[in-house]
């Protein structure tokens, strides 16, 4: 399977709310690196524990306008066009590194005090 199809599949899970289904594509020791690059949740555990609170992490009236996705050797990368409550409309990038068919690094780029400014 392409590993972009994986990276969509996730998106997917996390629309649907079905976070068992996300986190099932990453590997046990996986790390998660959140916006400012300075927050790193360390394990599937913690990452699908964290997804619980999804609605407090996300800017209110959070919605991803436009998902797009490319592929790389062992990566993809998903260029979200989204907006908020406070923000008309910004893009960001999350970052997919992959062991095999499994995602052991979640890493999101976006601009950080535009993030912040949209809670």
């Amino acid at each position: 399977m392409p590993l972009v199809d994986i990276v969509q599949r996730g998106w997917e899970a996390v629309g649907a709310g079905d976070f068992d289904a996300l986190v099932a594509d990453y590997v046990e020791s996986m790390s998660f690196i959140m916006p400012g690059q300075t927050d790193v949740l360390n394990g599937r555990q913690a990452f699908r524990n964290a997804l619980e609170s999804l609605g407090e992490i996300l800017p209110p009236g959070f919605e991803i306008t436009q998902l797009r996705q490319i592929e790389g050797e062992n990566e993809v990368v998903s260029i979200l066009e989204w907006k908020s409550n406070k923000v008309a409309g910004s893009q960001l990038c999350v970052l997919f590194k992959f062991e095999g068919n499994k995602i052991y690094e979640e890493r999101w780029f976006v601009d950080t005090e535009q993030w912040k400014s949209a809670f």
